[in-house]
């Protein structure tokens, strides 16, 4: 299997003008997307807490997350994203390629879009 990388844009949700274009290795296997703090720091993205995260070799690290718009394609969505370490490569997970409406195809290792269901009352 190889390494799939996309560009896409992060931005300020409250100033989207504060925007910045990064190129991301996808990792359908992690939850959420990393980003260097200084670059998040620079477009205005508020700290919002701290999560715990398991290493590969085991070991725990605390991270600070907060949220940031994610534009693929014409697709804007916003999720939460780790202020990423200086060394931290921009990583994007699932949850910000579904926010965007997306899923990577394992095959051809590319973004897809995603089938968007509602669910109503009425629907029998």
């Amino acid at each position: 299997m190889g390494l799939t990388h996309i560009e896409l844009t992060v931005s300020n949700p409250q100033e989207p003008d504060r925007r910045e274009s990064l190129r991301f290795l996808i990792d359908s296997g992690a939850l959420y997307s990393i980003v260097e703090a200084n670059i998040l720091d620079r477009i205005g993205i508020t700290r919002k807490g701290t999560k715990r995260f398991i290493l590969t070799n085991g070991a725990h690290i605390d991270r600070a997350t907060g949220t940031a718009d994610f534009e693929y394609d014409g697709q804007v969505g916003g999720a939460t994203v780790i202020f990423g370490e200086q060394n931290d490569a921009p990583l994007l997970g699932v949850t910000t390629l579904e926010a965007l409406g997306f899923g990577l195809d394992p095959l051809k290792r590319e973004l897809i879009p995603l089938p968007m269901i509602l669910a109503r009352s009425d629907d029998a």
